[in-house]
């Protein structure tokens, strides 16, 4: 008896181990396929595009953990499918048009972000472009407006329209439709914006009260489409808004550690990729889920959203052209680095930093360099070209200029160290520093920010007073009612 109990109970030992070794196995095979669901689902959700339409690309691949990345983002205005209650077919021919354009920038550390709004009422040279998916070739055209680059040609066209303009090369592209912002909004629990008045436009269809509320859904996307109810009814105060309503997505983002955690990670990009066209390089869950790793860190604060500086175009009043030559600035100080608070650095600087054997120090006293004095202050010249001489550059001239906010430095061919050399004597950044034809040497032209001090009085982080704010402020959106 005593053997048949111990039998007994040898044997009721392994049914357990089984048991538990069998909940085990379906508990693996059930993360495993929840995982798989999810990965499936996700991929499926995808619609790709080819990134380019025959322009020349000089950059290989980029490793997207790492490098320093190019990101345009496209709010496409097609109508069709569940976009069509906001207008018809009509109203959005061929690919659609980029009813919004933002070139997202990324530093290979993380530390630097840019995002720069283009509007679309901007008057650019669209290059020749390849429909990929028809093989059908379509002329270039001078002129036109940037939202309508992808409407024949599609979103690749787009993309070289950027690169053509900004001369840096777009790695990826995502482009979202209206659906996208309302759903995302819901996903979120709603953004918090503000007007300066209570808003009731009903064009778009936004109605807010004045002060702080939070949107989402139609009301989100109504305070994205709305171009009468900010500022003058023009473009550039919906992108003001646009820039707004990111900012604070971002802080709510951080804030609530969405980008940390798995869960919620899933739930938006369930929500972005039912919504989301993107290049065949951006096209998996792990590329996606490697990017939003990289944003997850990233403080707010560094985040700067930027304008494309413009003006009235010549021809027509009611389109916008390139302000140069701030808008040339700009793109060439990006075009340096992302990181536009770095002062120019000085040619001796330079020298150092540089592995080859260093060339001759220059004569400062043999460089032509001319003061433009456009302070508005009839005697400023004087001091300013004291502070000129005092460095070394005593080849100087002085001539009166027409006043103008920003100091800048020109130079001619042969004179890009000099100029780099007095850029730094003012603390001036790179966007600040730029070669004209015509100017003989070096030109300092003082600007209305150098009426007192030895340095400009505006900083040197906002590439040329580009930077509208940060994703660390709140802004109240001016109203035009």
């Amino acid at each position: 008896m005593v053997e048949s109990s111990l039998n007994h109970h040898g044997r009721r030992r392994p049914r357990w181990l089984k048991v538990s070794g069998v909940v085990a196995v379906a508990f693996l095979v059930a993360v495993v396929a929840f995982g798989g669901y999810w990965l499936w689902r996700l991929q499926s959700n995808i619609s790709t595009s080819a990134l380019g339409a025959g322009g020349v690309r000089t950059e290989g691949p980029v490793d997207d953990s790492k490098d320093r990345l190019q990101i345009l983002v496209l709010g496409s205005d097609t109508r069709s499918g569940k976009n069509g209650q906001y207008g018809s077919a009509a109203d959005s021919s061929g690919y659609g048009q980029s009813d919004v354009m933002m070139l997202l920038d990324i530093s290979a550390d993380n530390n630097h972000v840019n995002v720069v709004s283009f509007p679309r009422d901007l008057l650019v040279d669209v290059p020749a472009c390849r429909d990929r998916a028809t093989n059908q070739d379509h002329a270039a055209r001078p002129g036109a407006m940037i939202n309508s680059a992808m409407a024949e040609a599609g979103i690749g066209c787009a993309v070289d329209t950027v690169n053509k303009l900004t001369g840096l090369e777009v790695d990826h592209f995502m482009m979202a439709d209206f659906n996208a912002v309302k759903e995302l909004s819901n996903t979120v629990g709603g953004v918090d914006v503000c007007v300066a008045s209570a808003v009731n436009d009903p064009d778009s269809g936004l109605r807010l009260p004045k002060g702080t509320s939070q949107v989402q859904g139609e009301q989100a996307l109504a305070f994205l489409r709305t171009r009468h109810a900010f500022a003058n009814g023009g473009d550039l105060g919906r992108i003001k808004a646009q820039q707004s309503f990111l900012a604070s997505l971002t802080r709510k983002l951080k804030a609530d550690g969405t980008l940390g955690d798995p869960q919620k990670v899933l739930g938006i990009a369930d929500t972005m990729t039912q919504n989301l066209t993107v290049d065949d390089g951006l096209a998996s869950v792990p590329t996606m889920l490697t990017l939003a790793g990289r944003l997850k860190n990233i403080d707010p604060a560094k985040v700067n959203f930027i304008t494309a500086p413009t003006v009235p175009a010549a021809s027509d009043p009611n389109r916008l052209s390139l302000d140069e030559p701030a808008a040339s600035n700009l793109f060439a100080a990006l075009r340096r680095s992302p990181d536009l608070s770095q002062p120019a650095p000085s040619s001796e600087a330079a020298a150092e930093a540089s592995s080859a054997p260093a060339a001759p120090a220059y004569n400062k006293a043999l460089q032509p360099v001319t003061l433009a004095n456009g302070t508005n202050l009839p005697g400023r010249s004087s001091e300013i070209g004291g502070l000129l001489t005092g460095a070394g550059f005593t080849k100087l001239a002085r001539i009166q200029a027409q006043p103008r906010p920003q100091t800048m430095v020109y130079y001619g061919a042969g004179f890009a160290d000099v100029a780099s050399d007095v850029a730094a004597l003012f603390g001036l950044p790179p966007s600040s520093v730029q070669q004209v034809a015509g100017v003989h040497g070096v030109q300092l032209y003082a600007g209305q920010d150098f009426t007192a001090g030895v340095k400009p009085s505006a900083p040197a982080s906002d590439a040329g007073g580009a930077v509208s704010q940060t994703a660390n402020e709140q802004t109240c959106q001016a109203t035009s009612q």
